[in-house]
C-alpha cells in the first residue's frame, strides 16, 4: 500500500493580468462586452512536481513571488491548476490567514464556535475543546471581548489555536510561526510536531532556512514558478542561502523564458 499522501503532478498555473485599469464593473463590463479588455500571461508556476509521505514534514522554500503561496492554495483547493494533477488522501486543514472567518464584531467565545463550523464541527465538539482552545491560545480573560479589540497577533494566535484543536491528515502552514512572542512560537512548533508524531502530514512554508531545516527532513525550492531544487532541507538550504548561487539560476530561468513561448516548458530538475 502506498505511503504517499499527497502527490503533485506537472503542476502549472496561468494567471491573466489585465493591462488596463479598470476603475468599475460598470467600465469592466463595457470593455468586456467590446473586447476591448487586454491580457499579458503570468505563469506563478510551471511544471512543479512532488510528493509526501505519511507523518512527514515538507518544506516549500523560496522568494517573494516565487509561487509558494500559490502553490499551497491549488493544494488546499482554493485554486484549480491550468496544468496538471494533485492528488491527496484524508482531511485537510489549511493554516493560509490564520483569523479567516472571524467577524471582528463578535466575541471571541463566539468566533471560536463560528470558525469550529466551518471546519465541520458540531457545537457540541466545540463544547468539548473550548477550554483546551483558550488555555492554548492564552487568552482568558479576552473570551468576551470582541475581536475589533484584539491585536493581529491575539487574532492570530486564537486562529491557530481553534485550526489545531482537533488533528487533521494533512496541515497546510503558511508563514504561521511568526505568531505571538517566542515562547509562544515554541508552543506552535511543539504542537506541529505533536500532530506530525500522531501521524498528521505537513506542508511548510517559511522563509527562515533555519526552521526549515529544524523541522523538515525534505522540500522544495521554488523560484519563477519553478522547483529548482527537490532534495533533504540541508540540499534546497544550501542553494536557498547562496546568492550568487540563486542569482545565476535566476539568471538562467529568465534566458529561458525569454527563448520558450510556453513558459511551462522549462525544466524543473534539480539544479546541481
Amino acid at each position: 500500500m502506498s505511503n504517499i499522501v499527497i502527490e503533485v503532478n506537472n503542476v502549472s498555473m496561468r494567471f491573466n493580468l489585465t493591462k488596463d485599469k479598470i476603475t468599475g464593473l460598470k467600465e469592466y463590463v463595457v470593455k468586456m462586452l467590446k473586447r476591448q479588455i487586454e491580457y499579458e500571461e503570468f505563469w506563478a508556476l510551471k511544471n512543479v512536481s512532488f510528493s509526501v509521505e505519511k507523518g512527514e514534514i515538507f518544506g516549500v522554500v523560496g522568494l517573494n513571488g516565487a509561487g509558494k503561496s500559490t502553490l499551497l492554495k491549488i493544494i488546499s483547493g482554493v485554486f484549480k491548476p491550468t496544468k496538471g494533477s494533485i492528488k491527496m488522501t484524508g482531511d485537510l486543514v489549511p493554516l493560509l490567514e490564520l483569523g479567516t472567518g472571524f467577524d471582528p464584531e463578535f466575541s471571541a467565545r463566539d468566533n471560536i464556535y463560528m470558525n469550529g463550523a466551518m471546519y465541520g464541527r458540531s457545537p457540541r465538539e466545540m463544547d468539548g475543546i473550548f477550554n483546551e482552545i483558550m488555555d492554548f491560545a492564552e487568552l482568558w480573560e479576552f473570551k468576551d471581548v470582541t475581536l475589533k479589540n484584539f491585536s493581529t497577533g491575539m487574532a492570530a494566535r486564537l486562529g491557530f489555536a481553534v485550526a489545531t484543536s482537533v488533528k487533521p491528515d494533512i496541515l497546510i502552514i503558511d508563514e504561521i510561526f511568526g505568531v505571538g512572542d517566542y515562547k509562544f512560537q515554541e508552543k506552535c512548533s511543539a504542537r506541529i510536531k505533536g500532530m506530525i508524531s500522531g501521524g498528521t502530514t505537513a506542508l511548510l512554508v517559511s522563509h527562515d532556512i533555519d526552521l526549515i531545516r529544524q523541522m523538515c527532513k525534505r522540500a522544495i525550492l521554488l523560484e519563477k514558478g519553478n522547483a529548482v531544487c527537490l532534495g533533504t532541507a540541508d540540499e534546497v538550504a544550501e542553494i536557498y542561502g547562496d546568492r550568487g548561487r540563486l542569482a545565476k539560476i535566476i539568471d538562467e530561468l529568465n534566458k529561458e523564458e525569454i527563448q520558450n513561448k510556453d513558459p511551462t516548458l522549462i525544466s524543473s530538475e534539480k539544479v546541481s
